[in-house]
């Protein structure tokens, strides 16, 4: 099990519901959250593998929001 984190241009709760979807049917990513307090606004997630960080980026680019290491 690997740990990764990525920054993100999510903003509230709304945006973390429309991302949902795409970042749950991941395979391979067991749990991950958003940390709106923070200004970077990162999204944590618990991963079978760190190659999966390019995934969970894609999935929320294909969601309409931006996400960066």
């Amino acid at each position: 099990m690997a740990k990764v984190e990525v920054k993100t241009n999510l903003k509230c709760n709304g945006c973390i519901a429309a991302v949902k979807p795409g970042l749950d049917a991941i395979e391979g990513l067991k749990k991950w959250e958003v940390d709106l307090t923070d200004p970077e606004r990162k999204l944590t997630a618990e991963v079978d593998s760190e190659e999966l960080k390019q995934t969970i980026i894609s999935s929320l680019e294909k969601s309409g929001y931006k996400a960066w290491s």
